[in-house]
């Protein structure tokens, strides 16, 4: 089977599980890669995290931030709900920026990532980002905006209207009444933007390389592990990743290293059309996807 003839195959199975998708593979080696609509913008939530710790990290390389600096954190000072992280906390805090870093990449803790916002704002990230020559990828506010959208004025029970209003409102130049939505106003990016962020981290030249090393074993200790991991990890290969979701946004990015020496870095940018908050298939349909697209590439 052709590779034009298998993404054809895979984007038939994405339209059937509500997603229109935005994927690309690259050997990290070679450079081959296989994607399905690679330069499509998205908004990219959580993802954006993984710049925000290459700003800081590069700027504890150059002196300008002290990883050891401890930073309070009561109670209401950062507002940003979430799941894990300080958003649960119910009593003040100091915490170190380094172990903020943790927090915020491999728990994907938006409290976190805000506080560690509070040293580098969003267009220092993006200008880390374009110092270093990497572009298609846009940071423009921090995380707490991700808790500012129509989701929080409804009831549990009434969360799918919220979903709906998120499918049904995107305009043909992918704006959005919705401004976490609307990639000129959101954190945003492309599959091959990431892509080229990966590359970047784990063939460090454009990045200094003991910051990649420090983003690539925080991306390694990612706890959330249920969208790509089960079909990349296994014992014969290592994943790291950053998962960012919002609304009807799911995506993950990250890089499989096997035991043979080769690594691929993939980039799965979905958007449902599903108005649901649970969507275990769409999570299956997208690793899925992005694992037979890797075996496809791995294939030749």
């Amino acid at each position: 089977m052709s590779a034009q003839r298998a993404v054809r195959e895979l984007q038939s199975v994405l339209k059937d599980a509500g997603l229109t998708d935005s994927y690309l593979v690259r050997d990290l080696d070679t450079g081959e890669e296989l994607g399905i609509a690679p330069d499509t913008e998205l908004p990219i939530a959580s993802l954006a995290k993984v710049p925000l710790a290459v700003a800081v990290f590069t700027h504890i390389q150059d002196g300008r931030i002290d990883a050891a600096a401890v930073i309070d954190v009561p109670p209401g000072r950062i507002t940003t709900p979430g799941p894990v992280g300080l958003s649960r906390f119910r009593h003040p805090a100091r915490i170190a920026v380094e172990d903020l870093l943790y927090l915020s990449t491999a728990m994907s803790d938006n409290s976190a990532a805000d506080a560690l916002f509070a040293l580098v704002p969003p267009a220092e990230v993006t200008r880390v980002l374009a110092d270093a020559g990497l572009t298609g990828l846009t940071v423009r506010h921090p995380m707490h905006e991700l808790a500012r959208t129509p989701v929080e004025r409804f009831e549990p029970g009434e969360v799918h209207l919220a979903h709906s209003l998120a499918i049904g409102s995107r305009t043909a130049g992918r704006g959005h009444p919705v401004p976490q939505l609307d990639v000129a106003r959101a954190n945003s990016g492309t599959a091959r933007a990431c892509v080229d962020l990966l590359q970047a981290l784990w063939t460090p030249s454009r990045i200094p390389a003991p910051v990649a090393a420090q983003v690539r074993t925080l991306m390694g200790l990612n706890v959330i592990r249920h969208r790509l991991a089960p079909d990349f990890g296994s014992d014969a290969s290592r994943w790291s990743s950053k998962t960012g979701t919002l609304l009807n946004l799911r995506h993950e990015i990250g890089v499989v290293e096997h035991d043979d020496g080769t690594r691929y870095a993939v980039a799965a940018l979905t958007e449902s059309t599903v108005p649901a908050a649970v969507q275990p298939t769409a999570e299956a349909v997208m690793a899925h996807v992005a694992r037979a697209l890797h075996d496809r590439l791995r294939a030749g």
